[in-house]
C-alpha cells in the first residue's frame, strides 16, 4: 500500500508513528514535493490485525531477505510420518486436523522423535491423557 499525494502525484513518505495506548495506531505521511501530511488512524482491532501480520509501520529496519514470508511461515525440522500415522491423520475431521497434528509433532519434538507412527500416537495420547478424544 501506497499513499499519493493528488496535487503532485509523488509518492508520500513515512513521516510520524504513534501508539496513543488506547490500542489504535496513528502513521503520518507527508509530500516530499509540497509538504502536504495525510494521517491514518487504525481502530484496536485493525492495530492487532496489522501487528499479527508482523508488519512494521513506518518502514524496516533492517533490509528485506529474499523470500522471507514464505520462509517465516514454513515449519522446518519436524518429524516424519510413517503412512500408517498419516493414514490414521487422514481420518481426523478436517477441521481440527491441524491442530491433532501439531499435538503429535509437538510430542514428538520434546520426546526426540523423529518419525511419528500410530504407536507414537497412542502412547502421545495416554501420556497427554487424549484418550476419550
Amino acid at each position: 500500500m501506497k499513499f499519493l499525494c493528488v496535487e503532485c502525484d509523488q509518492q508520500m513518505t513515512f513521516a510520524r508513528r504513534e501508539l496513543p495506548g488506547d490500542g489504535t495506531l496513528a502513521a503520518t505521511f507527508k509530500c516530499p514535493k509540497c509538504g502536504r501530511v495525510v494521517a491514518m488512524l487504525t481502530n484496536p482491532m485493525e492495530t492487532q490485525l496489522v501487528s499479527s501480520l508482523g508488519v512494521e509501520i513506518g518502514g524496516r529496519t533492517v533490509p528485506a531477505e529474499p523470500f522471507e514470508m514464505v520462509r517465516a511461515n514454513v515449519v522446518t525440522g519436524g518429524p516424519a510420518w510413517s503412512g500408517d500415522a498419516q493414514e490414521r491423520l487422514a481420518r481426523v475431521p478436517s477441521f481440527v486436523r491441524g491442530m491433532v497434528k501439531k499435538i503429535y509433532a509437538d510430542y514428538a519434538r520434546e520426546h526426540g522423535i523423529t518419525e511419528i507412527t500410530p504407536a507414537i500416537m497412542d502412547n502421545a495420547r495416554t501420556e497427554l491423557g487424549l484418550e476419550g478424544m
